[in-house]
């Protein structure tokens, strides 16, 4: 499945490049050239960063609590979704629960009705 590039937030992916970037440099800076120390401090930069940038409310700005839906390209805007209208006077489709001895049992035959002769007239 190839990756449709249209739907990256280049945005977010810019912003996350640059804090991986901060976090890479500051880590080989302060750990005076020890590369496994170096790349520890980067991590855990990052890690800071990363946790900053995604749980601070910041809604101008890229990023996961900015208002968009899955899957929505990043050069869409975020439109509200209208909420469905309801019926003022909903029809239930919904049939109420049966009892299940007359649903599995036939119903018993009804005898016809006695038949009366017509009253005569004389």
């Amino acid at each position: 499945m190839p990756i449709d590039l249209a739907a990256v937030d280049w945005a977010y992916v810019a912003v996350l490049t640059g804090i991986c970037f901060i976090a890479a440099l500051l880590g080989s800076l302060i750990s005076f050239r020890n590369k496994l120390g170096g790349a520890i401090l980067a991590a855990v930069l990052f890690a800071v960063g990363l946790v900053a940038w995604m749980y601070y409310p910041h809604p101008q700005l890229p990023g996961p609590l900015t208002p968009r839906t899955v899957g929505e390209p990043a050069h869409a805007a975020a439109a509200p979704v209208p909420s469905p209208v309801r019926p003022s006077n909903p029809v239930s489709t919904v049939s109420p629960p049966g009892n299940p001895v007359e649903t599995v049992t036939p119903p018993a035959p009804v005898a016809p009705a006695p038949v009366t002769p017509a009253p005569s007239g004389h």
